[in-house]
């Protein structure tokens, strides 16, 4: 049997579980060889339930029904689950194998953790009457099933033997929290676990129970990879996983024991075909002449992209040359490129002014080639967002991940023709820097610019949200559910979140009640009502994920993560404090779900509510929605003012602020820009927290 979830279905971006059957286990996760070991009732057999839940998360899930557990049948599994072997004279078993391991499977399969893959055992009560060697593969991980059978007659669940775990305190930190949204379990018929290794105990017996505070479930690191280990293996049933917080908790113990991600190309997904190489092809289209000259070039340029008074017109004309011969080297493959050597040329012979590209921008269409892995190639003279403000020529080599599933979710649901993810292949030296967009609206042009695109860079927003949460994560000892924890580790996985997140926040600047133009590009308005119409746009992108990942879209909850990584973690310590506007967003976030309880800052440690945070992120989002849609009802001297209180409301002013209710003091006039020059630079200054964390962070 093999369950597949699509991969647009991914949280995980797919792993493979492979379920031995092969060894006369207790348990099978196919429904038909259950209803052949306990006809009466195929639920006593069952761990269908338990398979599905992994295929809705991404998981691929398979049966290994024969054969032995040799290093070849392990080289492409991520999670191993051995769940309970027995002698047919204790079970109804699968009826393959003995439910003895082979010296060579049981080191295979320590050799299989050890180089990273992941283990989870489940032992039974009366361990040793069951004729399986469990304990000679776990002593490879310092770990034994003990034989015990558990009674507690306060804490259960309606018998003795049905024992509710003492559920240890959660990890901290990048690693991930097998106990995150993990209230409650109950172990029906458990033995106990010694460990000599060190491992972690994630949950134990009572004080009251036969065996007191003896480990019942769990986990260590062995090598590169990781073991889970538990004491009961009815709690996977189908009749006992949909009760108290199981499900959660083996969603957890899979994510976080599962092998962790490396080596594979951030384009190509699980289901992706295998595409050349990009920069296999840009070699040998000659791509680093272009790239090299046009940085030998730009060197020459002024601030406004003309030729430097002290810059020789022969060196400039000799580069333009190469760069124009380079330009139109490559034009067949990529036709805007032609007319971008013409408009170089024309620049050049026009007397190295101030740059006019507008024929190239109309030529640059990447929103119309939105295939997946298609590459591109623009030309422009231009300024960096988050870079260099000065104009000079840039050479941009990029990539397109269209993956299948967002292109159906773009045409189904969130039109947005102007959108194009981009992976950066390789750029001249103006991509050295924080930049992660490619806007029209950057390039030289002598009157407006044409906007037909938008192209962001994924890879690179996924990049530094991972980089700096990771970093922050461990600083703030926060508890990370595994799949949060795993979203740090995972560049593919953070890259398709990033994907979705962007096309629904794109879109979302031109839909709801919107008092003016949200885009407040060719617009003078002070810096806070920029910051919350990019933090609407990401509550609105919130709320969406929410729902979609309630209809089964695993990705909906990465996209969750990513906007709280991002907006808690580093949006308010990146960047200058001047007019930081996305700082500003984040401030808010932090400070609003700080004041309705839905993240305490505690004994050093900071912890989210993750049953409720999804609750309190909705309510700021309503409380923008509210400000937007009264906003038309007022002069936009009254929108900014009241946008100031919404956000003053949590986030504290500076002192000396002369926008602060009952202190500001301008007359109402037609159009109020020139108040924006009472606006301070750092209007709402970074809170102790935040102070703390951007020097915590620069050291570390």
């Amino acid at each position: 049997m093999h369950l597949k979830a699509a991969a647009s279905l991914s949280l995980m971006g797919t792993a493979k579980v492979l379920f031995d059957e092969a060894h006369s286990e207790a348990w099978t996760i196919r429904p038909e060889l259950a209803g052949a070991m306990q006809p009466a009732h195929p639920g006593d057999a069952s761990y269908v339930h338990a398979a599905a839940l992994l295929a809705g998360r991404g998981f691929d899930v398979a049966a290994h029904a024969d054969g032995v557990l040799s290093h070849g049948a392990l080289a492409d599994t991520d999670l191993l689950v051995i769940a309970h072997p027995s002698e047919p004279a204790w079970e109804q078993t699968t009826g393959v194998g003995s439910p003895r391991f082979t010296a060579p499977e049981i080191e295979a399969i320590a050799s299989y953790v050890h180089g990273g893959g992941g283990l989870v055992v489940l032992g039974e009560t009366e361990q040793e009457k069951y004729g399986n060697n469990l304990n000679e593969l776990l002593a490879h991980f310092g770990v034994k099933l003990r034989n015990d059978t558990v009674q507690d007659y306060e804490h259960n669940d309606g018998a003795p033997t049905w024992i509710l775990a003492d559920l240890a305190r959660g990890v901290r930190g990048r690693d991930g929290d097998l106990l995150a949204r993990v209230h409650s379990a109950c172990f029906y018929r458990a033995t106990t676990i010694e460990t000599s290794n060190g491992a972690r105990v994630i949950a134990r017996t009572h004080s009251s129970a036969s065996v007191p505070e003896a480990p019942l479930l769990v986990s260590s690191q062995h090598g590169s990879g990781r073991v889970v280990v538990l004491a009961d293996s009815d709690i996977l049933r189908d009749d006992c996983i949909a009760s108290l917080d199981h499900e959660t908790l083996w969603l957890n113990i899979a994510t976080w024991a599962a092998r962790r991600p490396g080596g594979r190309d951030e384009l190509e997904g699980p289901d992706e075909p295998a595409s050349e190489s990009a920069r296999e092809l840009l070699t040998r289209a000659g791509w680093e002449t272009l790239r090299d000259q046009t940085n030998a070039l730009a060197l020459l340029q002024a601030a406004d992209g003309s030729l430097k008074e002290d810059a020789s017109p022969q060196d400039a004309g000799g580069y333009v040359i190469e760069v124009a011969a380079a330009l139109r080297g490559l034009a067949g493959d990529f036709p805007n490129l032609a007319v971008a050597a013409d408009e170089l040329e024309a620049w050049a012979a026009g007397g190295y002014g101030k740059p006019d590209f507008t024929r190239s921008l109309e030529a640059f269409r990447p929103e119309q080639a939105r295939n997946h892995g298609e590459l591109q190639i623009a030309f422009f003279p231009m300024y960096k967002q988050n870079g260099s403000p000065d104009t000079c020529f840039e050479a941009v080599a990029v990539r397109v991940p269209w993956p299948a599933w967002i292109a159906r979710l773009e045409a189904t649901r969130y039109d947005n023709a102007k959108y194009v993810p981009v992976e950066l292949v390789d750029a001249t030296r103006g991509y050295d820097s924080e930049c992660a967009v490619l806007f029209p609206e950057m390039v030289a042009v002598a009157e407006r610019q044409p906007n037909h695109w938008g192209a962001i860079f994924c890879d690179r927003e996924a990049a530094r949200m991972r980089r700096v949460s990771a970093q922050a994560a461990d600083l703030l000892a926060m508890n990370l559910p595994p799949d949060a924890a795993r979203l740090l580790v995972d560049p593919w996985v953070a890259q398709q979140s990033f994907i979705l997140w962007d096309l629904i926040h794109d879109r979302a600047h031109s839909h709801g009640d919107l008092p003016f133009d949200p885009f407040m590009v060719r617009q003078r308005a002070p810096y806070w009502m920029y910051s919350l119409e990019e933090l609407r746009c990401d509550l609105t992108t919130f709320g969406e994920a929410v729902t979609l990942e309630r209809e089964g879209l695993g990705f909906g909850r990465n996209v969750q993560y990513a906007i709280l990584f991002d907006r808690l973690l580093r949006f308010p310590i990146t960047g200058s404090r001047v007019r930081n506007y996305d700082g500003l967003g984040g401030q808010l976030l932090f400070a609003y779900l700080h004041k309705g309880g839905y993240l305490a800052w505690s004994d050093n440690q900071l912890s989210i509510d993750w049953d409720r945070v999804a609750d309190g992120v909705i309510g700021l989002r309503d409380e923008i929605f509210a400000l937007y849609k009264s906003g038309i009802d007022r002069t936009k001297l009254q929108h900014w003012a009241a946008a100031h209180d919404l956000v003053a409301r949590f986030v504290p002013p500076a002192s000396g602020s002369k926008w602060v209710a009952g202190v500001r003091n301008f007359a109402e006039v037609e159009d109020p820009r020139p108040y924006c020059d009472e606006v301070l630079p750092d209007e709402f200054p970074l809170s102790i927290f935040y102070s703390a964390l951007a020097r915590a962070l620069g050291s570390a």
